[in-house]
């Protein structure tokens, strides 16, 4: 899950600390970005953004992109849902609903389906397989791993 703070780096230091983990910076969607850790074989994150930032769908083969409104009244947050469906069948619910969607590899360590609920709000909806993919890498030793590949909001690629 992921939640808005006016201090996201202290609100992920403090919920690690609630869940004997660990805080990390968050860089795919914002520069200031943190994500707390439990550390457990669930893999349990939140993500925690500025409260200026609110996620945007972004086009074609891209991954949601976080971007600062200067706002407090809009929301980044969303979250990610396990399925018993699989993947066609999770693509062919949301166009039915006229509802965005498309599969993304996050950091190239797990898979999402990207779903914008009414086109506005987005979830990440998880497969069985992708859920083993999440529970495999979203570790504290995986993120770390992670933050050593990813280069920071706004470098070039």
């Amino acid at each position: 899950m992921s939640i808005a703070a006016r201090d996201p780096r202290h609100v992920a230091e403090v919920v690690a600390e609630l869940w004997g983990g660990e805080a990390f910076p968050f860089p795919p969607v914002s520069d200031n970005g943190w994500i707390a850790l439990a550390g457990d074989e669930r893999g349990t994150a939140l993500e925690c953004y500025p409260i200026n930032v609110v996620l945007r769908e972004s086009a074609g083969d891209a991954d949601a992109h976080g971007e600062a409104t200067g706002r407090d009244d809009l929301t980044a947050t969303h979250a990610a849902i396990a399925t018993i469906l699989d993947e066609p069948a999770v693509i062919a619910l949301a166009a039915r609903e006229g509802w965005p969607a498309k599969y993304r590899k996050r950091g190239g360590a797990f898979g999402v389906i990207e779903l914008w609920i009414e086109g506005r709000q987005m979830i990440e909806v998880l497969t069985a397989e992708m859920q083993d993919e999440y529970r495999r890498s979203v570790t504290i030793d995986g993120w770390r791993t992670l933050l050593a590949s990813v280069p920071p909001v706004g470098t070039p690629a």
